[in-house]
């Protein structure tokens, strides 16, 4: 019994906006039973609706994202009782102080161990953009780093399997989602074998990501195959606004020289194995040098935070040099601090295109900073075109994701659906100078509560591969005209309508 309530508490909590309605029916017929006493009915709800009122004006004076606060101020004034719990567990963006102390005090330690940068001449936009990072994050940039494009994640599979044979000393990684399959399986041998020869290797899933997709022994097979493994963030029947964070990273590393990021988790749909949504479009990028340094990092830091135990980050240092023909800047993005560094990043390579902007992304649920920096951008002469999926995977997400269409297309930004199936890649690329791949959807969650990861690239030969692969996959995808954005069903505007206004809490 206990192990069935656990189980629909997490399948609750991964979705704040089903939880909302069923507090908002469930205040309905408390209101209504409140009615029926009479005058003592109405001064309680008056007193809510007072206490819904101060909350208001709280989260008015915060310093959180203007579309943030109307979607809350709109919850809590509507159902202030059910509004203002809901606000006050999950709404409030910042951690506990011990939470806040434990992470920052990592980071800080990172800040002292910099080095290997190579200094090179940079055109001043990437400048900005990488001094903007380094301050924000603690991360530099590095040349002396050979990049590869993996695409679609069958590709990156058959590439990361022979990195891992090769491994000599240790294997790091962390995911949003395993799923037992065929994929696993076949890193997993590689894992067993590996750790019989004295290697460390290490695994970190999302507790919430791997939800029903892996079996109840998983850990306990991992810990008996002398591989150690952390569940991040478990999820525990008790409210907590720390269960809103998730690590959304997805992160191979091997002796430090050798790296995979990028869309890909680890189930058999990413390798177009069983998909239920047509061909799974995903993209990747291979690291190898200096640059998986700051990859490194970002584990060894959730890694501390999650098991208490202080981590010797120098002995994890990279040992190779590889030859270079840009720079990299791999960096992370989390909810422990007051910057949205992946949204700034995208908003500045937006706002500094000259030709050209190419954006894949599973998810368009952006705000008013995003929104108009697309707009302008493309009102200015600006080629912006967004591609998303034609076949999604949560509908009621991509009817949201459609009504942003009809402004983005009236503003002269060019909206394309990928035909195919299910396009997962999280990619930017402009001017052939510079691009971005990383784990980040374009959406609140993503950019405002997940653990991130990203890899900017300036003038490396993968910025071109990266412009390349989104030609193809342009030429596979439908334009979708002023007239179809207009044209959509009754229903869809409706449900669009209003989810949009809490958008930024689904």
């Amino acid at each position: 019994m206990i192990k069935f309530l656990k189980r629909v508490f997490r399948f609750l909590m991964g979705r704040p906006f089903l939880v909302s309605l069923f507090l908002l029916i469930q205040l309905l017929i408390v209101g209504y039973a409140i009615w029926l006493l009479g005058t003592s009915g109405y001064t309680v709800i008056l007193i809510f609706e007072i206490l819904g009122v101060f909350l208001s004006l709280f989260i008015i004076n915060s310093h959180a994202n203007p579309a943030y606060k109307i979607s809350w101020i709109l919850f809590v004034l509507a159902v202030p009782l059910a509004g203002s719990m809901f606000y006050l567990f999950f709404g409030r963006q910042k951690y506990s102080k011990k939470n806040y102390n434990n992470l920052s005090n990592i980071v800080r330690i990172d800040h002292e161990m910099n080095g290997y940068l190579i200094d090179t001449n940079m055109k001043n936009k990437f400048k900005k953009i990488s001094s903007y990072i380094k301050n924000t994050t603690h991360l530099d940039y590095y040349a002396n780093t050979y990049t590869k494009l993996l695409t679609p994640g069958e590709i990156q599979l058959t590439q990361m399997l022979e990195e891992l044979n090769k491994a000599k000393h240790f294997i790091f990684m962390e995911y949003f989602i395993i799923r037992e399959g065929k994929m696993w399986s076949s890193i997993y041998e590689i894992l067993k074998r590996k750790s019989k020869e004295g290697l460390d290797i290490r695994i970190m899933y999302d507790d919430f990501g791997s939800i029903n997709k892996i079996d109840s022994k998983f850990k306990k097979n991992l810990i008996k195959d002398g591989i150690k493994v952390v569940n991040f963030n478990p999820y525990r029947p008790k409210l907590s606004l720390f269960m809103n964070y998730r690590d959304h990273r997805k992160i191979t590393i091997i002796d430090g020289n050798v790296a995979f990021t990028g869309g890909v988790n680890i189930g058999d749909e990413y390798i177009n194995l069983n998909s239920k949504l047509g061909y799974w479009k995903d993209t990747s990028i291979m690291l190898r040098g200096k640059a998986v340094w700051n990859l490194t990092v970002l584990f060894l830091q959730i890694w501390e935070f999650s098991t208490k135990e202080i981590q010797d980050f120098d002995k994890h240092r990279p040992t190779i040099t590889e030859e270079s023909d840009g720079i990299v800047h791999v960096f992370g993005d989390s909810p422990v601090d007051n910057h949205l560094v992946t949204e700034n990043v995208y908003i500045s390579i937006i706002n500094n295109a000259k030709k050209y902007v190419y954006i894949t992304t599973p998810y368009l649920i952006i705000d008013n900073e995003l929104l108009t920096a697309l707009k302008s951008t493309a009102i200015s002469g600006v080629d912006v075109r967004i591609i998303v999926p034609h076949i999604p995977d949560k509908k009621i997400i991509f009817y949201v994701t459609q009504s942003y269409y009809k402004e983005l297309i009236t503003s002269g930004v060019k909206i394309y659906e990928y035909i195919p199936g299910f396009l997962h890649s999280k990619t930017i690329v402009s001017d052939d100078e510079i691009a971005m791949i990383g784990t980040v959807n374009l959406d609140y969650r993503s950019l405002y509560l997940h653990f991130e990861n990203s890899c900017l690239l300036y003038n490396t030969s993968t910025v071109h591969e990266l412009r390349n692969d989104c030609d193809n996959i342009l030429s596979l995808s439908k334009e979708i005209t002023l007239e179809e954005a207009k044209q959509q069903p009754l229903f869809k505007k409706i449900i669009a309508f209003v989810l949009r206004a809490f958008s930024p809490l689904m």
